[in-house]
């Protein structure tokens, strides 16, 4: 199983991401960070479909802390990074930045919570999950 402490995930910019400026609407970004962490998951073996079908639990976003630097604009190639940071009982902790060539665009801290599906109380990450990314 590969996977990595930090993902990279290659993102263009289309007309549809821009504001009539042609500068990505700000809450597009983290429409962009959470296809990263999304397949960040996925490159270590981890299926949120599968997780929330059978064990009950999804991943959300409990906080996000996050810098605008630059402003990224139509027909830009940007990468978003994820890097883990921390793992608790019920939470994760990402940074995510994105790049538009060795230019910083955006800093961000997301928090991620792990949850019931169905009571949408905080629960344990499944140990299986929690040894998954502690080895990485």
């Amino acid at each position: 199983m590969a996977g990595l402490k930090i993902f990279s995930l290659p993102v263009r910019i289309y007309f549809e991401d821009t504001d009539s400026g042609g500068v990505v609407y700000h809450s597009n970004y983290l429409k962009f960070m959470e296809r990263a962490r999304t397949e960040w998951l996925r490159s270590v073996g981890i299926d949120q479909h599968h997780l929330k079908c059978h064990d009950h639990i999804m991943f959300v976003v409990h906080r996000i802390n996050i810098q605008y630097k630059l402003p990224a604009r139509f027909n830009d190639d940007l990468i978003v990074k994820s890097e883990l940071k921390d793992i608790g009982s019920s939470k994760i902790e990402f940074r995510q930045m994105i790049y538009r060539e060795n230019e910083m665009l955006i800093d961000a801290t997301v928090d991620i919570a792990c949850i019931d599906s169905e009571k949408f109380k905080p629960v344990r990450i499944p140990s299986t999950v929690k040894e998954i990314m502690e080895s990485l």
